[in-house]
């Protein structure tokens, strides 16, 4: 990107919970949906990383495996320089937990586009909480993601935890709270 330091984008390719824009915007308010994408030869995993269920979602996390002949759809944000910090700092990146890679994702006008994103390091596969696959799910529809694909979303099991997920509050509220401000 042209331009002075400030104004320095990077693009980062989502397909976990930051698909739900309102859960990329509590951290990173300078995000802007730039394009639906295909990541070939890649499959959806959940996992705990070294074995440990997430705090913050309860239950297993999503992360991209290599996959030949399968294919992972999700949303290529426009993001400036200075939210790589809180993007990392989501992913957990100083703990090891997800480590940043470059993926190069297809999108749905053919264009070729490398991208940042994040893979689970070291972790155990274990099915995700209802409420995380719930925040999948809404982010693959808020932004029509292909339907099939949002069939198998769908499929995903869960862990069935029933107890609170604090973050899961935050992120209804800022979609209440869109909706008032746009009447």
């Amino acid at each position: 990107e042209q331009g002075n330091g400030s104004s320095r984008c990077f693009l980062y390719y989502a397909y976990g919970s930051n698909l739900l824009r309102e859960r990329l915007l509590l951290g990173n308010p300078s995000a802007r949906l730039c394009a639906l994408a295909r990541l070939q030869d890649f499959k959806l995993e959940f996992g705990h990383h070294q074995g440990r269920t997430s705090s913050v979602w309860h239950g297993g996390t999503a992360t991209i495996a290599q996959s030949p002949g399968d294919e992972v759809w999700g949303i290529v944000w426009k993001m400036n320089a200075s939210n790589l910090s809180s993007l990392d700092k989501q992913e957990g990146v100083e703990d090891g937990i997800y480590i940043p890679i470059e993926v190069n994702v297809h999108t749905q006008a053919g264009k070729l586009l490398t991208c940042r994103s994040y893979q689970l390091k070291d972790y155990v596969c274990g099915p995700p909480s209802p409420q995380y696959k719930e925040v999948i799910c809404m982010g693959a529809k808020q932004n029509g993601l292909p339907a099939d694909y949002q069939k198998k979303l769908e499929a995903i099991e869960t862990n069935n935890y029933a107890g609170p997920v604090p973050i899961m509050e935050e992120i209804e509220a800022a979609i209440k709270g869109k909706k008032i401000n746009s009447e």
